[in-house]
């Protein structure tokens, strides 16, 4: 089981390198790290398991988080509203359109490998479009897919898929995004009303 202790911090040079392809069919240890990714972003977010464990909560885990530098990563996340959960294994992604719309996490992003008193507000675009290779984590299987993402979800690809190719979300940080709107989570439009 990963812990906090087998992600890689800020100022590992693993961090800052260009993933590499990850060679098909997928290898078993491929596969295993896949799954260990999955299970560490399951676990932290289990109030229970990741107070036992010390585990920081995430939405998505990068293979160079965990010290290894291919083009994988694992993401859970649902829509803003609440309704669509967005659970992938994903292997040698490639964003192929982004919309010229952005939007932000309004309580800015973190990063399991940057120190939380660093978190910031990051312009993302809304959309994105991407070819992956979806791995089933119950099935052991995989396909070649092309996925459309909207707003949360799409801001957390986004942030992995950054990791694969060595930037960090503080890198692209800025103190305010004024000409942006900020993505409205289902439970922040109760209390505005």
């Amino acid at each position: 089981m990963l812990t906090m202790k087998d992600i890689r911090q800020e100022g590992d040079p693993i961090l800052r390198m260009r993933a590499k392809d990850v060679e098909l069919p997928l290898s078993k240890e491929d596969y295993e790290t896949l799954k260990a990714m999955m299970e560490y972003i399951l676990n932290s977010q289990d109030d229970q398991i990741a107070a036992e464990f010390g585990l920081r909560p995430a939405v998505g885990l990068a293979a160079p988080q965990i010290g290894v530098s291919k083009k994988m990563f694992c993401m859970n996340a649902f829509d803003e509203k609440g309704e669509v959960l967005h659970r992938y294994a994903i292997v040698n992604p490639k964003i192929l359109s982004s919309s010229e719309e952005r939007c932000y996490v309004p309580g800015g992003e973190g990063c399991l490998s940057v120190d939380e008193s660093k978190n910031g507000l990051v312009p993302r675009a809304k959309r994105i479009r991407a070819r992956i290779l979806l791995v089933d984590l119950i099935k052991g299987t995989s396909d070649a897919v092309m996925i459309k993402l909207s707003g949360f979800p799409a801001v957390v690809f986004q942030h992995e898929y950054d990791h694969l190719m060595g930037v960090l979300f503080i890198d692209k940080k800025q103190a305010e995004l004024p000409d942006i709107k900020p993505i409205v989570f289902y439970h922040e439009e109760d209390i505005a009303e």
